[in-house]
């Protein structure tokens, strides 16, 4: 498990420093500043554990000092993966910022649903001592079980309507995605499996440090192979998306139009014309006939 521990600690700071060679920091500013969250809490909690486990550790309380670390960074993080998806959302719908603004507000929303359900399933503890350390932990784990349903919602999302938004799966926001969905699922097995007394070297803590590990691998890889060009993404006039973007545009949630139009036969339109030249027609030519 100490192997495993920093292995990903090292992953950590590996992967933000290709993000930021890379340049992605431009396009996703919350990602990145996770990114550096996790590589420089990772490093000094990494610190705070070996400190602890030295004769002369209990005394200095680092335990105290990595418990209050841990959850402080759980926290931030948990907080920083709500932004992360929002940027995932934007990048994924570009070429339809009014469908983009309409799908951000209902996915605040959710999220403010999905955070309410899980604040209110929170257990505590009777003793004072104890009804804090878990009212932090539980405070923290609830939070990032919402945000990790969130996370699971936005890569479905991606993958049902990947054909219809052109978009590739070497795009970095469905590998940003494809990311923390796997990160999503090592929590949900940790949280599902993990007994009341699980230590850190139970199996299951192997998995989800493997689930771990297996996310970052995929963000490097991503970060290591070249991203396919950003291309104007070239939608039929009919297109439903395309639909779904003036809808969106007519209820308010505006934007620039950036997909570009291609002649269709069936638009709606060039349809009606079609109808009232083809009555008119008809009218001149009974005229034409009683006369």
């Amino acid at each position: 498990m100490t192997a495993l521990v920093v292995a990903e600690t090292l992953l950590w700071a590996l992967l933000a420093l290709l993000f930021w060679k890379r340049g992605f920091q431009r396009r996703f500013r919350a990602t990145a500043s996770y990114l550096f969250l996790r590589a420089v809490s990772g490093a000094f909690l990494l610190l705070l554990l070996e400190l602890e486990s030295t004769p002369w550790g209990p005394a200095h309380r680092f335990g105290t000092v990595y418990f209050y670390g841990y959850f402080a960074m759980y926290i931030a993080s948990a907080v920083l993966l709500f932004f992360v998806c929002i940027e995932i959302f934007r990048s994924a719908l570009a070429a339809f910022p009014s469908v983009a603004n309409l799908a951000i507000v209902i996915f605040r929303w959710a999220a403010v649903v999905s955070l309410i359900l899980s604040l209110t399933s929170i257990s505590h503890d009777k003793q004072a001592l104890l009804a804090w350390f878990s009212l932090v932990s539980n405070t923290s784990y609830a939070l990032m079980r919402s945000v990790s349903v969130l996370e699971l919602c936005v890569l479905a999302f991606l993958c049902l309507t990947m054909n219809a938004l052109r978009l590739s799966p070497r795009d970095m926001a469905f590998g940003i995605a494809l990311g923390f969905g796997v990160m999503s699922a090592s929590d949900f097995v940790l949280s599902a499996w993990s007994g009341p007394h699980t230590s850190v070297n139970d199996p299951v803590q192997f998995v989800a440090e493997s689930l771990a590990l297996a996310a970052l691998g995929v963000w490097v890889i991503y970060c290591l192979l070249p991203e396919p060009p950003q291309r104007p993404r070239l939608m039929p006039a009919n297109s439903t998306i395309y639909r779904w973007n003036e809808i969106a545009s007519a209820l308010g949630h505006t934007g620039t139009k950036v997909a570009i139009q291609q002649p269709a036969n069936s638009f709606f339109l060039s349809d009606v014309e079609r109808v009232v030249e083809k009555v008119l027609a008809r009218n001149m030519n009974g005229r034409e006939s009683e006369t």
